[in-house]
């Protein structure tokens, strides 16, 4: 778990990563925590006027949290193609939330059992099957309102498959992340449970 100070610098550093990438700069990082240096998940998701504006990030940690963290800010910004790349004038409205990953581990469960071990809120979710794959955050289902039974089919529907996979097959993995995010643009930095 990051503590609170160390929360604000990731985010501080996604927003710093996205900065310097659309200023054409080098981002400095200066001296981190020891944290920043282990292997993390991570994502990285930006809000425009409470809508979503780009998300993407890492379900493993596969490389140390700074790297994660500026790859994953710059590529919310320009790669999401769900959205046109972020504009340095629109800084100044978004906001930067950082979210932590634990590394996600399979749910050993019959299919018709899963709902029973997925926890609203707390856990995210990653569907497999063949080629499709599809991650949700813990947030999606509480700022959503799904319910455990929801989350798993709007999470199939995130992986290209139909809503009711996770019934048929597909494999279900759960993760914890550790939320932090400004509560305006540019602004305070907070944990939100």
């Amino acid at each position: 778990m990051l503590d609170r100070d160390e929360g604000t610098i990731a985010v501080r550093l996604a927003r710093s990563a996205i900065k310097a990438h659309l200023s054409g700069e080098v981002v400095e990082t200066g001296d981190l925590p020891e944290v920043f240096g282990e292997k993390r998940g991570v994502f990285v998701t930006l809000h425009k006027n409470g809508d979503l504006r780009g998300c993407i990030g890492y379900p493993e940690p596969v490389m140390q949290l700074l790297d994660a963290i500026l790859d994953s800010a710059v590529s919310a910004a320009v790669r999401d193609p769900r959205f046109p790349h972020v504009r340095y004038e629109e800084m100044e409205e978004i906001v930067v939330e950082v979210t932590i990953l634990t590394p996600p581990v399979k749910i050993d469960a019959m299919p018709s059992d899963l709902p029973e071990h997925v926890e609203v809120g707390r856990h995210g979710l990653i569907v497999r099957k063949g080629v499709y794959q599809g991650l949700l955050l813990p947030q999606v289902a509480t700022e959503w309102g799904f319910d455990a039974e929801e989350f798993l089919s709007q999470t199939c529907v995130k992986a290209g498959l139909l809503p009711d996979a996770w019934l048929a097959g597909a494999a279900v993995y759960s993760f914890e992340g550790q939320i932090f995010t400004e509560l305006e643009p540019d602004g305070d930095v907070v944990s939100k449970d």
